[in-house]
Order: C-alpha cells, then structure tokens, then sequence
C-alpha cells in the first residue's frame, strides 16, 4: 500500500478504536477498579481479535465467517458471559488495596486474554468495522501480502497505543478515590458499566 493509503487507514482505524462501545467500556470498567493490573493481557487480546477479523476480511473469509452462525454465537454469549462474571467480582468484591504489577486471583493473564478475545470475536463493533467499512477505506480485492503486512503492522500499533490511552487515563482517575466508601462506590459503578456492556452485546 502506498504510504498515504496507510495514513488514511491509520486514521480511520484510530477513531474506530477510540469511539466508545463494548470494548472500551470493558477496559475504562476495569482500569478504574483494578489499576493497569493485568492490562497487557488484557489488551493483547482484543488486538488478537482485530487481527482475525482483518484476516477473515482480507483473505475473502468474510463470508464463511457470517455463514457459521452458531459459531458466532457461542462466542458472542461467551464474551456476554465473561462481561458478566467481571461486573459480578466488581460488585460483590470486598474493597481491599491493589497492589500494580499484582494479578488477582482467579484472573490470570490467560483468563484475561482469552476473555477479552472473546468479547473483540462478538463485539458488533468490530465486526461491522471490518466486513462493511474496511473495503470502503482499503482496496481489499487487490491487497498484496506486504500490504497485509502493513496493515497488521499499524494495528499493532494503533490500538495498544489508544487503549493503552485509556488503561492509563482510568487508572489515574482512579487514584482520586481514596476511600474505602468511594473505591466500594466506584466498584459497583464500573461493575454496572461492565454489565451494559455484556447487554449490549448480548442484544445486537
């Protein structure tokens, strides 16, 4: 791809990233209740999950992926699922120090990655991003292996550094709630942002 195409895709996949939706609201929720512990897995996996969707739109595999619907849905309630089970620790969790850099427990980085893969994998959001406004921006039908390469290359780029923005500006807000009473308020909010974000996966 031509230096340009790239920018132009760079650009457009950026604020695509940025713009709110299930996976942002996943990474705020958890940032502000757990600090930046665990957010390399978890971030790892919603970039894995771009990367396959990229994948099925660029190698033609589009529709074979809209074609195994009850595959699709196994994995979208399995993301819907995983939100919930976070919303619920968050809720019912006692509020107790967190140390950064600490993995709790029952959270490893595999149980992370996997359950944030899942969610990109189901995540409206996404999907429509790359099977419907990808073409309009890349060429698709006439992408080279070193194109893809780029393209996966800025992906690997862009969406660390936006969510990243994100883990980064939720965990300093986070440092405003000192209180036991305002970090137990601030769990049962994010554990409620966790929720709508399982619902609103879950109904579209």
């Amino acid at each position: 791809m031509s230096l340009y195409g790239l920018w132009i895709f760079a650009a457009v996949y950026c604020l695509a990233v940025a713009l709110p939706g299930p996976g942002v609201a996943a990474i705020v929720a958890r940032s502000l209740a757990r600090g930046t512990t665990g957010a390399t897995a978890f971030v790892a996996g919603f970039l894995v999950g771009d990367l396959i969707w990229f994948t099925f739109a660029a190698t033609g595999l589009a529709a074979l992926a809209q074609s195994a619907y009850a595959v699709f849905v196994v994995v979208k309630y399995a993301g819907v699922v995983y939100l919930l089970y976070l919303a619920w620790k968050l809720w019912s969790t006692p509020v107790k120090p967190v140390v950064e850099g600490e993995v709790e427990a029952g959270q490893k980085p595999s149980q992370l990655f996997l359950g944030s893969l899942a969610l990109t994998l189901a995540n409206p959001k996404t999907m429509i991003f790359f099977l419907a406004l990808l073409p309009t921006v890349v060429p698709l039908e006439k992408l080279t292996l070193v194109g893809f390469v780029e393209i996966a290359a800025v992906i690997s780029i862009v969406l660390p550094l936006v969510l990243g923005a994100y883990v980064i500006a939720a965990a300093h807000a986070r440092r405003l709630f000192r209180s036991p009473k305002a970090m137990h308020a601030m769990n049962r909010g994010t554990g409620v942002a966790m929720a709508s974000a399982a619902v609103m996966v879950a109904t579209r």
